[in-house]
């Protein structure tokens, strides 16, 4: 059992769904971010999704990728990532962590290297957006043997075919991709997204958690309704983008927490 088991394990019982954040790690700097991620959990995030910039960000949309444009000038690497995870759980060692980036860093790193780093430091889960599953034997598998969860994206064109393989090796949590392409690049629909969800997890016992396009508290609410929960990220990175305070970006996340908890 994961931290991310426990925390799924803990809202089922509490008949609530989860919310989940993106940040960037190192935007705008490191300082800021720690300070704002480390306030996530009081605002009512389940979940954190903490990002790895790179320079080759191919499924992020414009939000995102000047988000690790930032944090790569100020100096963000993998080596200060896994520093930044370490000063979070010097004050926290409940809240799960899932890492989501791409694979050059790792790689460059080392696998076996990287993953019991990762183990040490307290993260949890990882998303690689650019391993499919053919790559299962590259990181996936050593992970989860590491005992990190390996969470895999299923989209609006993930059919019947290849839905198996998707979730062939996952844990954690299926994140669906509500919408055909980038982050922050549409408005998520819940009409859209329950029967989607609802073909998954007519495939799996895991939770099934909707991110892309969620930029309110209405549509967190609508979202995480047909869903075992939601994913908001573009939307709060655009807030530390336009400069709001720490307590401000917090105070817009918490409306959104309770959006999803409302659901």
């Amino acid at each position: 059992m994961t931290r991310i088991d426990d925390t799924f394990a803990r809202l089922k019982a509490e008949g609530k769904k989860a919310f989940v954040t993106y940040v960037m790690a190192g935007d705008p700097d490191a300082t800021r971010a720690l300070e704002i991620v480390k306030g996530l959990p009081a605002a009512g995030v389940d979940i954190i999704e903490l990002g790895l910039p790179f320079t080759d960000p191919m499924a992020d949309g414009e939000t995102i990728q000047l988000a690790g444009q930032r944090a790569l000038e100020a100096g963000m690497t993998l080596e200060k990532f896994l520093q930044f995870v370490r000063d979070f759980r010097a004050t926290d060692d409940t809240t799960p962590i899932v890492m989501m980036g791409y694979y050059n860093p790792i790689y460059s790193r080392g696998v076996e290297r990287f993953l019991k780093d990762a183990k040490d430091v307290g993260i949890d889960g990882l998303i690689i957006v650019d391993l499919p599953p053919e790559e299962d034997e590259e990181l996936c598998i050593p992970a989860q043997a590491a005992g990190l969860n390996f969470i895999r994206l299923a989209t609006p064109t993930t059919d019947a075919k290849r839905l198996p393989k998707v979730l062939q090796n996952t844990s954690g949590f299926v994140y669906y991709v509500s919408i055909t392409g980038i982050t922050g690049a549409a408005e998520a629909s819940a009409t859209d997204v329950a029967p989607e969800v609802a073909r998954i997890k007519e495939s799996t016992n895991l939770p099934v958690i909707v991110g892309f396009g969620v930029k309110t508290p209405e549509t967190a609410q609508a979202v995480a309704s047909v869903a075992d929960g939601t994913v908001v990220g573009s939307a709060i990175v655009q807030k530390i983008a336009n400069g709001d305070s720490a307590r401000d970006v917090l105070t817009f996340v918490k409306s959104l927490a309770d959006g999803a908890h409302r659901a």
